[in-house]
């Protein structure tokens, strides 16, 4: 099993930028490939960025490159999101996903789930 404990979210005006943490806990936390989704009211969930085992390769959503990084930190079993230039589209519940193969499949195949942390873009 592996525990996901997402951080960082919170109520920002557009144009502004928040850092969400995720801490992780239980397995070996440099096995996993780890991402970032996100859920808005009424939508399904989508993925927003991933990062390999390694850290040496990311991927990204069209709509967020360029404003969003992600990394992780392997000594500390933590992953975070970089968000800048926030807009009020980007407003969701954020989770951090894990999985031991891909996290580019799609949420229904991602191992496991953090419990999210809410993000509120104000125009």
């Amino acid at each position: 099993q592996v525990q996901l404990v997402e951080s960082g979210g919170g109520l920002v005006q557009a144009g502004g930028s928040l850092r969400l943490s995720c801490a992780a806990s239980g397995r070996t936390f440099s096995n996993y490939h780890m991402a970032w989704f996100r859920q808005a009211p009424g939508n399904e969930r989508e993925f927003v960025a991933g990062i390999s085992r390694s850290g040496s390769s990311t991927y990204y959503e069209d709509s967020v490159k360029g404003r969003f990084t992600i990394s992780r930190d392997n000594a500390k079993n933590t992953v975070f999101l970089q968000m800048n230039s926030l807009k009020p589209e980007d407003t969701a519940v954020y989770y951090c996903a894990a999985d031991r193969w891909t996290v580019l499949a799609g949420p229904q195949n991602i191992d496991y789930w953090g419990k999210g942390t809410l993000v509120t873009v104000s125009s």
